[in-house]
């Protein structure tokens, strides 16, 4: 064990370890090369030095050979490439013509592929990449001589499946669809890639190809069910990870606290800046993990003005890494981190997927990431293979980070989230039905692709006026560009385009279903890091122009909301609670917003908005509370306070049982509801139609409500704080919030 690494963050030197732990390593558990495996491939991992196989990679190689669609989910640095590299060069091989699709959720992950897939195939297969940034020319050479193409969803959606036609050949020979890190498309974008999926099996099925597919993923909770849900196809799994790993130390880093009574610590941000200059000065090569563009910028200037008050020379080898750079910068910095000629990096999620980066000491994560998934990807990007590491997080103000620090054991002993994905919503999939009628006529046969409920959502479609029925065929409506409206991140049909005054630059887009809140006149808005101030918001055109914004306040929308429940699926009770999943209509109205100093409860002003009320359908889980837990007067005038602090606290831990973030996720709390007639608790998916998140929370609710009471139990603050039931996203401003009968609430119902 590597001592010197190990004892560097030890509470002794350091106030701020507020728990630490070792995780064992395991050796490999290796296997033979395949004998059956393609010569040429045999001699080029020969090349390599790879003179064996994992057992999982070995058993992907098997399950391949059965004919079988099939996931792999296995830790970072485990060699997934491997599982599916090996079987679709060697098909590719073996077949001169065969082509393959892989999919990517990053360009940089596609770059870093296509060097590994040339280090394989030599120059007897042609790869080439096919996302936005390839020039047209490139364009036309992967289109007719690629048989391996790396690209996204988002390309498949809007260029390879309408101009199909243009493809014919690659459609005929397609063999093989590769979709590498796959928890990463659930939710609202998984759902809409679910159907592309679809769309793409339909039409290779137009040119007589039926392609297997093989899927590659961080560990998830469910795994096989989330690939069936993805491609619509029955998948074998393979999780047993037979590549070794190395010891690693976890340690929790707790700011100390600049404000007792309001429970406020000192800056993540500062801390991991502090403590990645330490990290450096020993000489210990580091990769910090931060939320934004921003952030890794900040910390990053603040590591960098540290060193260069004690080792200038030191200050050169560190470098941030984010979304934003060209490509070449990016391919610059992962060489020089791969090459050791950097000590440190500071990077946004950017560098937490698969990108071979060499081998590092320590990660650091500042904040939660999201997703417990995201942050073994981002602790593995460390001590790869059998290295020893240091894996730190570093907690901030929000509610589910003080309630891991509090609790590690809870975070090292979870098991990792469940995927969400629902690729029947009606508010995604009628839309990709109509991109597909573009494509082809949509036939009763194509149930098979779309699931037995296809007719009658064609039905529904085609009241909604996106479709139209002729001679037993249902054909588009738009005889345009359908796929152009569908935005892969929203399951608003429009989405609304962010434009920079005086420059025309386009921003980014938000989804109609988060515009108003987001994109209301005045309103400081953060993308990728940046910060810009709302000028207008045309409703007509769905565009809102915005300036850059230094000033330092943030704002915060006021919502007026009101649900009705439209149908019950499901009812159980838990202990005094009745506890009911099923449909809503959500109505939420902006009325106003609210300036805030930024790092402190000073309001600087408030001004009113005149918005229209948004309306939508969604699942959502509700549960109602009996009048014996609140028997007296002072109990009744407190009850609202009460269920707002428990509403946020369980708001706040749900992204710990679903693949979700907080801003997925809506809620509501009222004392007399006018359809249960009780005081009733609403928590339901944030996106028209739900994508599954509140149907988990109901499923694993005991574990839920106990996680909540926890957290408020546990924090140290008098009335309530960011680190238990003060929510950045409440509509209400965090107004009425009563922690200590929020807490008698929450055990309650346990």
């Amino acid at each position: 064990m590597n001592r010197e690494l190990f004892d560097l963050l030890s509470p002794d030197r350091f106030a701020q370890v507020e728990a630490q732990t070792v995780l064992p390593g395991r050796s490999g558990k290796p296997a033979p090369i395949p004998g059956d495996l393609h010569l040429q491939l045999a001699d080029a991992l020969a090349a390599q030095g790879i003179t064996q196989l994992w057992t999982h990679q070995a058993e992907c190689w098997q399950t391949f050979k059965q004919n079988a669609h099939f996931m792999v989910t296995t830790g970072t640095a485990s060699g997934k490439s491997l599982c599916f590299n090996l079987p679709v060069l060697d098909g590719l091989l073996r077949a001169p013509h065969a082509r393959a699709i892989y999919l990517y959720p990053t360009k940089a992950l596609a770059q870093d592929q296509l060097r590994r897939l040339r280090l394989l195939a030599g120059r007897q297969v042609e790869i080439a990449t096919y996302d936005g940034d390839t020039p047209t020319a490139a364009r036309s050479t992967a289109r007719q001589k690629a048989r391996v193409l790396l690209t996204n969803p988002d390309m498949i959606h809007l260029s390879l499946l309408p101009h199909h036609e243009r493809w014919d050949d690659f459609w005929f020979n397609l063999q093989y669809v590769v979709i590498d890190e796959a928890h990463t498309y659930r939710g609202v974008f998984g759902s809409n890639v679910a159907n592309v999926l679809r769309r793409l099996r339909r039409v290779a099925s137009f040119y007589g190809a039926e392609p297997r597919f093989i899927l590659a993923s961080a560990t998830i909770r469910n795994a096989r069910e989330h690939a069936e849900h993805l491609t619509g196809l029955e998948v074998a799994h393979i999780s047993g990870d037979g590549a070794p790993l190395g010891a690693r130390k976890v340690v929790f880093w707790q700011p100390p606290l600049v404000e007792d009574k309001l429970n406020l610590r000192r800056s993540a941000n500062n801390e991991a800046a502090d403590l990645l200059a330490e990290l450096i000065r020993g000489g210990i090569r580091s990769i910090c993990f931060t939320k934004s563009r921003r952030s890794a910028e900040l910390i990053y200037q603040q590591t960098v003005d540290r060193l260069k008050e004690t080792d200038p020379r030191l200050a050169e080898q560190v470098s941030p890494y984010r979304a934003g750079y060209t490509p070449e910068q990016r391919r610059g910095i992962e060489t020089l981190l791969f090459g050791g000629q950097l000590l440190a990096v500071v990077s946004t999620s950017a560098l937490e997927l698969g990108i071979d980066i060499g081998a590092l000491d320590a990660a650091i994560t500042v904040g939660y990431p999201g997703t417990m998934a995201s942050l073994w990807q981002q602790w593995g990007r460390a001590g790869r293979g059998k290295g020893e590491s240091l894996a730190i997080f570093v907690a901030g103000n929000d509610a589910l980070e003080q309630f891991f620090v509090k609790h590690p054991g809870e975070l090292l002993g979870r098991e990792v989230e469940a995927a969400t994905v629902d690729f029947a919503n009606p508010y995604i999939h009628l839309r990709h039905l109509a991109a597909a009628a573009f494509e082809g006529p949509l036939m009763a046969d194509d149930r098979r692709f779309f699931g037995p409920q296809l007719l009658e959502a064609a039905e529904r479609g085609a009241a909604e006026g996106l479709l139209h029925h002729k001679s037993g065929a249902w054909f588009s409506a738009d005889t345009v560009f359908p796929a152009g409206k569908i935005g892969l991140r929203s399951t608003a049909g429009e989405q609304y385009t962010i434009v920079e005054e005086g420059t025309g630059d386009i921003v980014g887009t938000e989804g109609s279903e988060t515009a108003f809140s987001a994109l209301h006149p005045g309103a400081v808005y953060l993308h990728m890091g940046d910060t810009y101030l709302v000028t207008e918001l045309d409703l007509e055109n769905h565009v809102a122009l915005v300036r850059p914004f230094r000033d330092t306040y943030h704002t915060l929308p006021r919502r007026e909301t009101d649900t009705r429940i439209i149908s019950e699926h499901l009812q159980a009770s838990h202990g005094p609670l009745s506890l009911h999943l099923g449909e809503i209509a959500v109505s939420t109205q902006v009325v106003a917003f609210q300036k805030k100093r930024a790092g402190s409860d000073e309001v600087l002003g408030t001004e009113e908005l005149d918005l229209p009320m948004r309306q939508f359908v969604t699942e959502a889980l509700w549960f109602t509370i009996p009048p014996e837990l609140f028997p007296s007067q002072e109990d009744l005038l407190r009850l609202p306070g009460a269920i707002h602090a428990v509403e946020h606290a369980l708001i706040a831990l749900l992204p710990l049982f679903a693949m979700c973030d907080r801003w997925d996720i809506g809620g509501l709390s009222t004392p007399v509801h006018s359809q249960t007639e009780q005081p009733t608790i609403f928590v339901y998916d944030g996106h028209a139609g739900g994508v599954g998140i509140s149907r988990q929370g109901f499923e694993r609710f005991p574990e839920w409500a106990r996680d909540a009471r926890d957290l408020v139990r546990d924090c140290p603050c008098e009335s309530g704080c960011p680190s238990c039931i003060q929510s950045p996203k409440c509509g209400n401003w965090n107004e009425p919030l009563d922690k200590h009968f929020g807490l008698r609430l929450l055990e309650a119902m346990q």
